[in-house]
């Protein structure tokens, strides 16, 4: 009897060990349960309840079911009916600027050439003689359009060299003392694709536009590598705080050598897709060859170019001239031709175009050489990006679709130019700009982002943009151009599913499915429910990145 027990014994045992591994194979590290959660996934649009093994997503559906898969080691986030959606991605920005920004003089809502001068006067009191006064992002239309002057800031930065741009980045005042630095004088002509702007009387004013800029730039002195780790440090923390997980960078050489030693030293908290300039192609292509394009936390692979300056500036490239400066149709920053043999080099070695245009003839322009590169170098997968895409000529809005271009647009950008865009471009253009809707309905792939520094990267405040279109200064509450509204999942898909797909990352990230990494956000309203103008309220209350906390609302 004793040796019939002992086989019956051994059975037992292995089906108890059998029982547990299975038990610890399907164990999960975190679960989110009764939440309102929205997958960006056609097939399942819907949920209430997600399970983590580790970074991957393992399952999606009901709280009833997740429950088998919870031990004592997993972490359980009860979500009490709150909205949760993939992470956000910005798909336009400059992080380390961005960094810097947070701690720089704060121009942005000055709203008299007093209040302007006494806050940098005041922002001066704080520095070291010698040291450089940067940032600022000014908007000279809140205090009705005339730009800044030297002379309004010299006696109070007599010491420190003065270099604030305006808030779009295409233009910048220099005091006195910076222009002395740079050897810029009044006999100084304007490069080309830029302007020295110089009064009646042939002064300078301190005010440089787009590539003329780089004559400031230039002898400004290079931050420490410990004050870029800083700036860097302070822009991921601020990112998840808006429930951002991943990024598009849009920067240099020097941006991506600090994005890769953070990346080393397993220090990135977001995702970062790096774009570096068109005309280096060719130290792209070797290094993506070398060592390859990276992996979840870092890639690289995207040129970037420009077409034309901004709107605000008077330096966006048009077709026709500004309504309010006739003769005056903008600058076209880089030749065409220029632009072509870079953007068709750059393609032949199956890199990513990633071009700045604005301005409807800068549009068609990028748009014309896009199909041309297409055609002499063949049928690829290739998703050439245009950033900005402000405004169109009805002609070229279905040619995104029909080329396969991504848009990649900045909704805020929408809700502030609206407050001064029609006496610079006219009633009728601008019937076509920031068209989001329309670009949605021909079937292009749209991308939504920030422009960071340039805008606050907040996409509850850019979603908010794009469904109501609701300028700043309140004159428009049914929306400015209102046909070009889109709705709230439209949003979200150009949060979430579209960036994804703009950095051929679509397949691991952009929606809440098994098999794909959990970067998640978690709202306290679900904003697909609540009155529009109400979303930019909301609040992120939770930001996980690769299946872990990363912030949570205190």
């Amino acid at each position: 009897m004793k040796y019939f027990l002992f086989p019956l014994l051994v059975i037992s045992i292995l089906l108890i060990f059998n029982c547990q591994k299975n038990r610890s194979e399907e164990s999960v590290s975190l679960v989110i349960i009764n939440a309102r959660i929205w997958t960006a996934n056609p097939n399942q649009p819907w949920a209430e309840a997600i399970a983590v093994k580790d970074n991957i997503i393992t399952y999606v559906g009901a709280t009833r079911q997740i429950k088998k898969y919870i031990t004592e080691e997993t972490k359980v986030i009860e979500a009490a009916g709150m909205f949760v959606c993939p992470g956000f991605t910005d798909s336009h920005l400059h992080l380390l600027e961005g960094g810097f920004h947070l701690s720089s003089v704060q121009l942005r809502d000055a709203k008299t050439p007093e209040e302007f001068r006494d806050r940098i006067a005041e922002f001066a009191k704080t520095c070291e003689p010698g040291d450089w006064i940067l940032g600022g992002d000014w908007d000279h239309s809140l205090w009705g359009g005339e730009l800044p002057h030297h002379k309004w800031i010299d006696e109070v930065t007599p010491v420190n060299p003065l270099w604030v741009s305006r808030l779009d980045g295409h233009m910048a005042l220099a005091n006195s003392l910076s222009l002395k630095i740079a050897n810029i004088d009044k006999n100084i002509v304007s490069p080309a694709g830029g302007t020295i702007v110089k009064d009646e009387n042939g002064e300078l004013t301190g005010i440089l536009k787009d590539n003329a800029m780089e004559l400031i730039d230039n002898v400004i002195g290079e931050p420490s590598d410990s004050l870029k780790y800083r700036a860097l440090d302070a822009a991921m923390q601020y990112l998840l705080e808006q429930g951002v997980t991943t990024v598009h960078h849009m920067g240099s050489w020097d941006d991506l050598r600090i994005f890769e030693h953070y990346n080393k030293k397993n220090k990135l908290r977001i995702r970062i897709s790096a774009a570096v300039p068109l005309s280096t192609w060719q130290r792209l292509d070797k290094k993506i060859k070398t060592s390859g394009s990276g992996g979840e936390w870092l890639r690289i692979g995207g040129l970037k170019s420009f077409v034309d300056g901004s709107l605000g500036s008077h330096t966006a490239l048009f077709h026709e001239p500004y309504t309010d400066l006739p003769g005056d149709t903008g600058l076209l920053v880089t030749s065409k031709k220029d632009l072509y043999e870079m953007i068709l080099r750059g393609d032949s070695c199956e890199m990513q175009s990633i071009t700045h245009a604005i301005g409807d003839k800068a549009n068609t322009i990028i748009l014309d050489i896009y199909e041309k590169v297409a055609k002499v170098n063949g049928k690829r997968d290739r998703r050439f990006r245009v950033e900005h895409a402000q405004h169109f000529r009805a002609e070229d809005i279905p040619r995104f679709h029909d080329l396969g271009v991504i848009a990649s647009v900045q909704p805020y950008h929408a809700i502030d130019d609206g407050r001064w865009a029609e006496p610079l471009i006219g009633h009728d253009r601008v019937q076509r700009s920031y068209a989001y809707n329309s670009l949605l309905r021909s079937g292009a792939v749209v991308a939504f982002g920030s422009d960071w520094y340039v805008a606050p990267p907040v996409p509850l405040l850019g979603i908010y943009a794009a469904v109501t279109r609701q300028t700043l200064d309140g004159l428009n509450p049914d929306g400015w151009v209102p046909e070009e509204k889109v709705s709230v999942e439209a949003a979200l898909k150009c949060y979430t599913l579209y960036p994804a797909y703009a950095s051929f990352e679509e397949k691991f990230k952009g929606s809440i499915e098994a098999g794909k990494i959990a970067d998640i956000v978690m709202i306290d309203s679900d904003i697909t429910e609540i009155q529009p103008a109400k979303i930019q309220h909301a609040r992120i209350m939770m930001t996980i990145v690769n299946g872990e906390i990363e912030f949570r609302q205190k």
